[in-house]
């Protein structure tokens, strides 16, 4: 494992963290709202590094990289933009598959309307939204709109108790006490009022969709109920290369649910979008 600090959008520093070979196609991973490069373990902790340079950011406010607390560090896409153009070429990463969880899909999306596909080989979009705002909210559950306006709250009690439950209903199939327990404490690191300036964008993705030509899996649990399932079907309908894989039976984290079906199928799509 090899720890990078890398200068993204606007000077912010991001922590970065690799695996598996130098040599081998990259795998960059975006986690979600709230979340941190620990929730990949199944993954970099799995054959795919044996095969595959795999390389995980916390976003900007998130684990260890930078978390200024100014709404503009957040609500400006051409700095997520920026921030993972920057892990592409500080890194050296040779047209990478980009996996994008929940929150992800924006970061990606993000990516794409700024700097276009020419340096990525593929998307996995995992659970990943699209669109957000008002308009939006039919294609976001319960998970995430019963506990995102608490777990964005400063008081500290009211805080760990929405996260908490929002933790507990992203899955569906039981994880370990030890997952979830990591989960809690790397969801705590992140201060509430970065939540909020997160949620606080008005965006959709449908057009830029539209114009995408490399190849892209849509990965989604037919129980979310924090990304809602139609969600994906909204991916599809306006993304000509993408194929959906759904997972009966499983909520939001299909890559903690049902990793080694999630490894096998990324794996899968990887050689396949590298040729």
């Amino acid at each position: 494992m090899q720890v990078h600090n890398v200068t993204g959008g606007a000077g912010s520093r991001l922590h970065v963290r690799e695996w598996g070979k130098d040599a081998a196609p990259p795998i960059l991973f975006i986690h979600g709202w709230s979340q941190n490069h620990l929730c990949w373990r199944s993954q970099y902790e799995s054959p795919l590094a044996e095969e595959f340079r795999l390389v995980a950011l916390d976003l900007r406010g998130h684990g260890m990289s930078e978390a200024p607390l100014q709404v503009e560090q957040y609500n400006d896409g051409d700095k997520w933009a920026d921030d993972v153009a920057a892990i592409i070429d500080q890194l050296a990463l040779d047209r990478p598959i980009l996996v994008g969880w929940s929150y992800g899909g924006f970061v990606i999306s993000d990516y794409v309307r700024k700097h276009g596909q020419d340096k990525i080989a593929g998307i996995n979009f995992v659970g990943a939204a699209v669109v957000f705002g008002d308009e939006a909210l039919p294609f976001f559950g319960p998970a995430f709109l019963e506990n995102a306006p608490a777990a964005c709250e400063a008081d500290l009690p009211t805080n760990i108790a929405a996260i908490r439950k929002f933790l507990r209903a992203l899955v569906v199939k039981p994880i370990s006490a030890e997952d979830f327990e990591v989960a809690l404490a790397f969801n705590m690191v992140v201060h509430p009022q970065v939540r909020s300036f997160l949620i606080q964008r008005e965006l959709d993705f449908a057009p830029i969709l539209e114009r995408i030509e490399i190849p892209v899996l849509v990965t989604h649990g037919r129980s979310d109920t924090a990304v809602l399932p139609a969600m994906a079907d909204l991916i599809r309908d306006h993304c000509k290369t993408a194929e959906a894989s759904w997972y009966d039976g499983v909520g939001h984290a299909t890559f903690l649910e049902e990793p080694e079906r999630f490894n096998w199928e990324l794996a899968r799509f990887a050689k396949r979008a590298h040729g």
